[in-house]
């Protein structure tokens, strides 16, 4: 859905090419059906390959009767009693519903349902600031649907918060409204089938009030742990999250019972991480290595409009752990190759790299606000993952035009005060 938001970006970029495209209207369910086909296919593969491999596959709810015994039950309500040496616990989370807010149940919707609805969901309130939250706000946007974003606190917690402001900079500058210290307290339905959100608005003092055709949720997850009767088996849960408590190889309180995923605490709630996490406990449960998954240095992107991929620490991460004093911060902003003739707003298009500032200025971390953001970190995150300091980066020869070489042209630091402008590509 985010690649449809940027097709339409494409289209209102062509006539600049020489593409005497008209306005084209965008059909969501022509992209829905798609996108829910593309997803059964790739969940009817699954259970292909577990065939093929040999695996044996029960479509059942699970929970524990003891350490080495599960029970699970069909949708028809048949039970089936399962025993294993070693269990592995990867049921993941769910989007989590403010309960506590009047009609949020009723009326709202997460993630999980906007992906299946059949019908455009019209204009919409995104509620939630996490990347979830604005991939969500910025594609929807980019379909041309009317959709504001309700931000409690600060957007992106947990990602560099200079790069997090530029991300909902230009979501702003496309479109995306942004109702920002605000906390919804209800939501009716209105006889024409409209949905009026109530909110406190702290600029004011006052409560306020607006009419959307959909309610997002997306202020969190929770994690599928409370069905699971894990006091049977005894395994321990963090008291405040849910998760379940996992050491560094993915062992539970219990020896034999292991947990990845999102499910786990401590972990990055990212897929990736989780299969890697996965495949190395597999290969240790067979023998085959003792390699342990490490967590440090995992790249991630954010896929809204302008993506934000990173790799590594923030500043303030890097900050807090060496000191101002310790640390480098080098920086650009500048114009990626198709801004320029389409004449596209490049004033968010910025690259950072967290460095400390010792000889040979180890790279700390990567962060990267542009086209094509996840392919560019991918890339650099493997030097960083190998200690690649900021003399190797520079000494990198960059393919040009792309944005990834100004990763390899960052001269000015923050420190020096100099204006960090680039020309573009």
């Amino acid at each position: 859905m985010h690649q449809a938001a940027l097709l339409g970006g494409m289209v209102q970029d062509a006539p600049h090419y020489g593409w005497a495209l008209q306005p084209v209207p965008h059909d969501w369910a022509t992209m829905a059906e798609a996108v829910q086909n593309h997803v059964k296919s790739l969940n009817w593969g699954h259970r292909v390959q577990l065939q093929d491999r040999k695996v044996t596959y029960f479509n059942i709810k699970a929970s524990f009767v003891d350490a080495h015994t599960v029970c699970g039950v069909s949708k028809g309500g048949k039970e089936t009693l399962l025993s294993a040496e070693h269990i592995i616990i990867a049921t993941g989370g769910r989007p989590r519903y403010p309960t506590h807010i009047e009609g949020a149940l009723e009326y709202g919707i997460t993630s999980d349902d906007l992906f299946w609805l059949k019908e455009s969901p019209g204009k919409t309130l995104v509620v939630g600031a996490s990347y979830v939250a604005l991939e969500c706000a910025g594609f929807l946007t980019g379909l041309g649907l009317d959709t504001t974003v309700m931000i409690r606190s600060i957007p992106l917690r947990g990602f560099d918060q200079q790069m997090s402001s530029l991300v909902t900079e230009y979501m702003a500058s496309q479109g995306t409204r942004f109702l920002r210290g605000c906390t919804p307290s209800r939501v009716q339905r209105l006889p024409d089938g409209q949905l009026q959100v109530t909110w406190e608005d702290p600029s004011s003092g006052k409560e306020d009030t607006g009419t959307f055709n959909t309610v997002l949720w997306a202020i969190g997850r929770i994690p599928e742990t409370r069905s699971l009767n894990l006091e049977k088996a005894g395994v321990h849960t963090s008291p405040t999250s849910q998760k379940i408590l996992v050491d560094a190889l993915e062992t539970t309180s219990v020896p034999h019972i292991y947990a990845i995923g999102d499910v786990a605490e401590g972990r990055p709630e990212l897929t990736p991480t989780a299969i890697m996490a996965g495949k190395l406990l597999a290969q240790r449960l067979c023998g085959q290595s003792s390699d342990v998954m490490d967590y440090e240095n995992v790249p991630t992107t954010v896929f809204t409009p302008l993506e934000y991929g990173c790799v590594g620490l923030s500043e303030e991460e890097a900050v807090a752990r060496h000191g101002e004093e310790h640390v480098e911060v080098y920086h650009a902003y500048y114009k990626p190759l198709e801004f320029t003739v389409a004449e596209r707003d490049a004033s968010q298009c910025y690259i950072k790299m967290v460095c400390l500032r010792k000889p040979p200025q180890l790279v700390l971390g990567l962060h990267f606000l542009g086209p094509n953001a996840g392919e560019v970190t991918q890339g650099f995150a493997l030097g960083i993952k190998c200690g690649a300091s900021y003399a190797q980066v520079m000494r990198t020869v960059g393919i040009h035009p792309t944005c990834a070489e100004e990763v390899a042209k960052l001269r000015i630091s923050k420190r020096s005060g100099l204006d960090p402008t680039v020309t573009g590509c």
